[in-house]
């Protein structure tokens, strides 16, 4: 197994994160246990969970499972970087979703009881909440690092901005943030590649991708099969949709004698920003055939036909003018004009202004703070 840190921090995670979404629904506790136990095996590490997960309101179900297998003890929990995430509705009553300090303080807490623990190593925001202010999220996360219940501080679905507005707001209170994202990223999703990932690497944040997949997309679609992922009737679609690219694929991965799941793992793990894609194996079959990725190297003209393919967002193939930070800029300026009425500014945006437009740029000067 290979390892690597979690965005700029210091723990180190393996370079795929055991996913646990199909604990319950979809696998038996006891073949999730199996599963669990041939992770470690293995050398894996990093666990992601979340709180909704068995999609039962309010139970947690997945959450439940890794618990009880962790109160197997044999340094179960020891071994793990244990991440979870808050945001989903977990109930039906007003407080019982979202980023507001009292459902993640409350969140946190059922968190801990179900997974049979006393921290959380990586405790992540499922979603960005526009409904609540940094400062007041930022205060109940630095309360839970306090009491020991929470050691880092993760996000998932947020944008560029997102990213740049939590870091700004932490840096200013001299925490020290977010050190991953979760984000959709697969060869057939490329999107956070305009924003998400520039702004991962600026500020030291690890990227631990999604649906690698492709929701079975990426996984040999176009076999013919009657069970499992692939039956459904929302991915024949999809399938439809993006076929003559599926059939260049197909046969690209033919050619090189790997089978498609395992190219577009191996093409996340060749992406300098990624982390640690999410695996969701359902079965032991699954997991163990999933460990080839690690050996598995692409070669530069390889990656050229995969961008052929499937190729990047149409602004990363477009060389900017000197200065021309114009989004960002406008985004920048409104936001310390919306500061500037609630107190001080971070120091920190002047720098990241003039690292974005310039001091010549036709954004105009630095906003005075």
């Amino acid at each position: 197994m290979q390892y690597a840190h979690l965005g700029r921090s210091g723990v180190k995670v393996s370079r795929l994160c055991l996913g646990t979404m199909n604990f319950g629904p979809e696998t038996s506790e006891a073949d999730s246990f199996a599963i669990m136990d041939r992770a470690l095996e293995l050398g894996i590490n990093f666990f992601d969970t979340a709180d909704v997960y068995g999609w039962r309101v309010g139970e947690g179900w997945t959450e439940q499972i890794v618990g009880r297998w962790f109160a197997q003890g044999g340094g179960r929990r020891e071994k793990v970087v244990l991440a979870t995430k808050v945001f989903g509705r977990m109930g039906e009553w007003p407080n019982q979703s979202r980023l507001s300090a009292l459902h993640i303080r409350r969140a946190c807490e059922d968190s801990l009881r179900r997974l049979q623990t006393d921290c959380i190593d990586l405790y992540q925001m499922h979603h960005v909440d526009r409904q609540t202010p940094w400062e007041e999220i930022w205060q109940a996360m630095e309360q839970l690092v306090r009491e020991g219940k929470i050691l880092y501080v993760g996000s998932s679905n947020f944008a560029g901005w997102h990213l740049a507005q939590a870091q700004e707001m932490a840096r200013s209170r001299h925490f020290l943030g977010l050190v991953s994202e979760q984000s959709l990223y697969n060869l057939t999703e490329r999107t956070i590649e305009l924003e998400v990932i520039p702004a991962c690497a600026a500020y030291g944040i690890g990227l631990i991708p999604w649906s690698p997949l492709g929701g079975g997309l990426l996984a040999g679609a176009l076999e013919p099969t009657t069970v499992g992922r692939r039956a459904d009737e929302n991915l024949k679609k999809a399938i439809e949709k993006y076929r003559p690219k599926l059939e260049a694929y197909d046969a690209l991965c033919a050619q090189l004698g790997e089978r498609p799941a395992d190219v577009a793992l191996a093409w996340l793990l060749h992406q300098k920003a990624v982390t640690a894609p999410i695996i969701g194996p359902r079965t032991m079959e699954q997991l163990n055939g999933t460990m080839r990725v690690l050996s598995l190297t692409l070669n530069q003209d390889t990656l050229k036909r995969l961008d052929d393919i499937f190729p990047a967002q149409a602004g990363l193939r477009q060389k900017p003018m000197p200065g021309d930070h114009s989004q960002t800029c406008h985004a920048l300026r409104a936001w310390c004009g919306h500061r500037r009425s609630r107190g001080p500014v971070p120091h920190s945006i002047p720098r990241a202004w003039e690292q974005q437009s310039g001091p010549s740029s036709s954004c105009g000067p630095v906003p005075h703070l």
